[in-house]
């Protein structure tokens, strides 16, 4: 049985009861339709053509009435560069500041073109090269010796194997020495094995997608040589609050159906509350330019945004009404904002007094905010 054969009957097992599906199950029915209604050239071994790819990400409405949620909102460019880059020999790198969705586009990006996004490698400080390259099953080599059926292949040698798209989150996070086992690969399209003396070509179809940001703690900087070999695309962040207020809604949505939670649409407000804090904090500046203010520690990203709207969701279900109350949020506000408690408590008190405490319609967000900042 193959390794994609593996794959598809476990999750034919198990997925029902997923607490997060893969992006191919969860949205299998429009990957569906759209391979359906494509009739546009594939390359080899895509499930869809470049056109079908951009048009899951983006969303849009297929000739059968088909609605296809868009996943990600922003340029459409971007999603068009960074598809067209893996129609090519050209590794994809998608490079952003955290929460700018580029672990979701890279997700979504491998279900549409492989339909399949689980040939992943999550990159830490403590990723060894076998990772990304191949290890053993210690039992069958010391038993038989070097063999193929003693090497256990990595995400990325199964990729190149089955012409499949691989996915490394994080690239920048990993040792620099081992970030480097990519450049044969990606360059030569080539692992070699020498213990065997034998090596892995890539087929038609492999390519890899890496996700990678240069403004957190902790990062490596890429290689020139290693950089050479990607084309880079940036996801930036949501250009106006209604953008990141959309984003915003449509995530908790999907992780509130996951997970029996009330719908959104009630609290809306305070969706926008949360997305004004974040970008007036993160920008340094009010919306309305006229008061500058210290930004916190903290990067307050669209992903932070979601999980403090996600876990205020669950406390208005478990603990209130179901209506998303702005109570429900300054717990999870407070814990975004609030990263060094010497400094960012500063920071965020005085944004409160002189910014939130002044604001029509935002007397109970105030005192709620308050009242968790005693």
């Amino acid at each position: 049985m193959t390794v994609l054969a593996t794959t598809e009957k476990h999750r034919a097992e198990s997925g029902a009861d997923a607490l997060r599906p893969h992006a191919e199950d969860a949205f299998a029915h429009e990957l569906e339709a759209l391979a359906a209604a494509d009739d546009r050239p594939r390359p080899e071994r895509w499930r869809l053509s470049p056109w079908a790819v951009a048009t899951y990400l983006l969303g849009g409405t297929l000739p059968d009435g088909t609605v296809i949620t868009p996943k990600y909102v922003g340029p459409r460019r971007i999603v068009e560069v960074a598809v067209t880059t893996l129609a090519t020999d050209r590794a994809l790198l998608l490079l952003g500041v955290p929460g700018t969705a580029k672990t979701w586009v890279s997700e979504h990006l491998a279900a549409a073109v492989s339909g399949d996004s689980t040939l992943l490698v999550q990159g830490t400080a403590g990723t060894p090269e076998e990772a990304i390259r191949y290890g053993w099953n210690y039992a069958r080599l010391l038993a038989h010796g070097p063999s193929r059926d003693a090497l256990v292949p990595s995400p990325v040698m199964r990729a190149m194997a089955d012409g499949m798209t691989a996915r490394v989150e994080e690239l920048t996070r990993i040792p620099a020495d081992v970030q480097d086992t990519l450049i044969t690969i990606l360059s030569e399209k080539t692992l070699p094995i020498p213990e065997l003396g034998q090596e892995v070509q890539a087929v038609r179809g492999f390519n890899l997608i890496a996700t990678a940001n240069d403004r957190d703690r902790g990062v490596n900087d890429l290689s020139s040589a290693l950089r050479r070999r990607f084309n880079t695309v940036v996801l930036p962040l949501p250009e106006t609050p209604e953008a990141e207020v959309d984003i915003v809604s449509r995530r908790v949505d999907q992780i509130g159906r996951s997970l029996d939670l009330p719908g959104a649409p009630e609290g809306i407000d305070e969706i926008r509350r949360v997305v004004t804090v974040f970008r007036e904090l993160r920008d340094g500046v009010t919306a309305d330019g006229r008061t500058k203010l210290k930004s916190p520690s903290g990067t307050l990203s669209t992903a932070e945004a979601i999980s403090v709207v996600t876990s205020g969701l669950a406390l208005a279900a478990h603990f209130g009404d179901g209506v998303l109350r702005p109570a429900d949020v300054a717990a999870g506000i407070l814990g975004a904002v609030v990263r060094d408690p010497a400094a960012d408590r500063v920071i965020w008190q005085e944004y409160l007094e002189t910014v939130v405490r002044e604001r029509d319609g935002w007397k109970d967000f105030y005192r709620a905010c308050r009242e968790v900042s005693a």
